[in-house]
């Protein structure tokens, strides 16, 4: 499964993009939040990817912020909201913004989202307003957690640790004083591995 893309930046237009990574371009799908903060086209991109896997298609859907890709995710556990529903509904309010919506059961802002119908609102308030109210992921909650520490978090869940246990030691490690990703994943590598 591809977890994240980094390259150049071959094609963009709204709600999709070219990335091109060692000779070989990926087609990702991307909401239109996205397509508004890329860099220019033939400079670096990094995308946090989920890979979607149907029996006639293997499709990616890219996001800048872990947390976007996290929301889309949970939109897509929606019965009745396949990935292309929940792109465009993240192209029509930010993550931030929906998360906020739901946990206040806010049907009227749900449905002036293009595609989003009472009926489906009603739906996304009942199946997701509680995993909202739980809140964000633990390093959100408590307000510390940094782009390098959801990287390297990511890095070692890709690399088949466990969410819980990756988290730990690289928190371990970034309490311990500031350090480049690599340092960090190096120093949080030698503690899972004892």
């Amino acid at each position: 499964m591809i977890a994240r893309i980094s390259g150049m930046l071959e094609h963009k237009v709204p709600g999709e993009v070219v990335v091109d990574v060692g000779g070989v371009g990926y087609h990702v799908f991307i909401p239109l939040s996205v397509f508004y903060r890329l860099p220019e086209v033939g400079e670096t991109v990094s995308l946090h990817v989920h890979t979607h896997v149907r029996e006639d298609a293997l499709q990616l859907f890219g996001f800048l912020e872990h947390e976007e890709r996290r929301v889309f995710l949970l939109l897509n556990s929606v019965a009745g909201i396949g990935p292309k529903l929940a792109i465009n509904i993240l192209s029509g309010i930010p993550a931030d913004e929906l998360a906020r919506a739901l946990k206040e059961g806010d049907q009227l802002r749900l449905v002036s989202i293009p595609g989003v119908g009472k009926k489906l609102a009603e739906r996304m308030i009942v199946e997701l307003r509680d995993k909202f109210l739980k809140g964000a992921p633990e390093e959100a909650r408590r307000g510390d957690g940094s782009q390098l520490v959801r990287d390297a978090v990511s890095a070692l869940v890709n690399l088949g640790y466990r969410p819980g246990e990756a988290e730990k030691s690289v928190r371990e490690v970034a309490r311990q004083g500031n350090g480049t990703l690599a340092e960090i994943l190096k120093e949080a590598l030698r503690r899972l591995s004892q």
